[in-house]
């Protein structure tokens, strides 16, 4: 079955063509025997015409509702709705739509989250899952996306090579004295990042992480994270793992008197829109988002697809770890108090 205003589109269609309006359906519908050119032609006039399937018919029709369902952390971050349209770009392009579900950040709303989309009739399922929280049992096909150390991971950027890039890049700078900026302890992914970062600075490097949260229970929410304090003692750069806490590090240092990079290098992670236009531009870690949907959503379908496919569980990709790529901008420079350091000892020696 279609609804009305399907079943009048598809027969405006085929009076455009002179053709059936079965013949204009099994083309669409990619059944039944239709040459490629006619097909192409239906396909042609049905976008011309504004054509709209019934997801609905189609569910009755096929048994199928051709519907992907998407759960995500907090829509509000700015990186999650990235996500969520390189989800539905790779869906579109598998022939799936998809419907979204914000959990908030909350355990017990993200599991009202998947029953919800379950209700629905979603065929499969891709879950960004609130920090710390392993997903169970879900009776469809589901893609995790989250970090490579999750259990029961399909495919995610690789955060902990992230972070020895960014670890890297400051220990070429000089940098041995460094800050490490996390929102909270329980997430895998700010885990395997900073875990990276420690990597990529050496075990020469002194570091400490502060955590968000734990500042913040103390002094209430967007309280001064002491970062002015930091460099003051000695510290010459700060890696937060989010582009969004960088920007508060760098607004909090600008505004108490310490200008970056001269004073101290800033480094984030995700390089969300405004990265390159902030003051001074951000050094980041891109994430291939586009490669990790076109992962997560292919395993997904091909779960679906399978003949003997399971009811449900965890679906495996073909790869599970996307490598992340380093941006250097402006917000980061050399360690010049080292660089000082380095000219008096040279100047003491020359002159002993």
């Amino acid at each position: 079955m279609t609804s009305g205003r399907a079943g009048a589109n598809l027969t405006a269609i085929a009076s455009a063509l002179g053709v059936s309006a079965a013949t204009v359906s099994n083309a669409l519908s990619g059944k039944g025997r239709v040459s490629a050119e006619l097909s192409d032609k239906i396909r042609l006039k049905a976008a011309e015409l504004g054509y709209v399937p019934s997801i609905a018919g189609r569910a009755l029709r096929t048994g199928r509702s051709g519907v992907l369902g998407l759960v995500l952390p907090d829509i509000a971050n700015p990186l999650f709705p990235q996500i969520a349209q390189a989800i539905e770009k790779a869906a579109d392009d598998a022939g799936y739509g998809v419907l979204i579900a914000d959990s908030h950040g909350d355990v017990a709303k993200q599991t009202q989250a998947i029953n919800r989309l379950i209700e629905r009739g979603v065929e499969g399922m891709v879950i960004v899952p609130r920090r710390g929280t392993r997903i169970g049992n879900v009776d469809c096909p589901v893609a995790v996306i989250d970090s490579p150390s999750t259990p029961g991971n399909t495919v995610s950027a690789d955060h902990w090579d992230g972070g020895v890039q960014i670890g890297r890049h400051l220990a070429e700078l000089g940098h041995d004295k460094v800050v490490i900026i996390g929102n909270n302890p329980d997430s895998n992914v700010q885990n395997d990042r900073i875990g990276g970062i420690r990597s990529g600075l050496g075990s020469a490097a002194r570091t400490e992480t502060l955590w968000i949260a734990s500042v913040e229970k103390q002094g209430g929410a967007g309280c001064p994270l002491g970062v002015a304090q930091k460099v003051a003692q000695g510290s010459t750069a700060f890696a937060a793992v989010s582009d969004l806490h960088a920007l508060r590090v760098l607004t909090e240092l600008q505004r108490d008197g310490v200008t970056v990079p001269e004073q101290a290098s800033v480094t984030g992670f995700d390089d969300l829109i405004w990265a390159p236009v902030v003051t001074p531009a951000l050094t980041t870690i891109r994430m291939d988002m586009a490669r990790v949907a076109d992962l997560a959503v292919t395993a997904l379908v091909r779960s679906i697809d399978a003949e003997d496919r399971p009811v449900s569980g965890g679906v495996v990709a073909d790869v599970s770890k996307v490598a992340m790529q380093l941006i250097i901008r402006s917000s980061c420079g050399p360690n010049h108090k080292k660089q000082t350091s380095n000219k008096t000892s040279t100047a003491g020696e020359l002159t002993s």
